[in-house]
């Protein structure tokens, strides 16, 4: 299990982001949270096996179709 912190900047709020990321994080077994930070970030906590989360933060780099994802900031925790 490995546990990220991941910032994602851009147009990412009022597009669904939030949504779209509990829905595939759950299709892909990850816990965690989503949230919205005031600087119009979305803030994302996420833990899971290595091969799920490589593929969920390939998604974070994309977004739901509305995002334009300009940043993913990844830290380990």
């Amino acid at each position: 299990m490995k546990h990220f912190n991941i910032t994602v900047l851009g147009k990412v709020q009022g597009v669904f982001y939030r949504q779209s990321t509990i829905e595939i994080s759950n299709q892909l077994c990850i816990k965690g949270f989503v949230c919205n930070e005031p600087n119009g970030n979305v803030y994302i906590e996420a833990e899971g096996e290595e091969e799920q989360l490589k593929k969920f933060i390939e998604w974070c780099k994309v977004g739901p179709s509305g995002a334009k994802v300009v940043e993913v900031k990844i830290t380990e925790g």
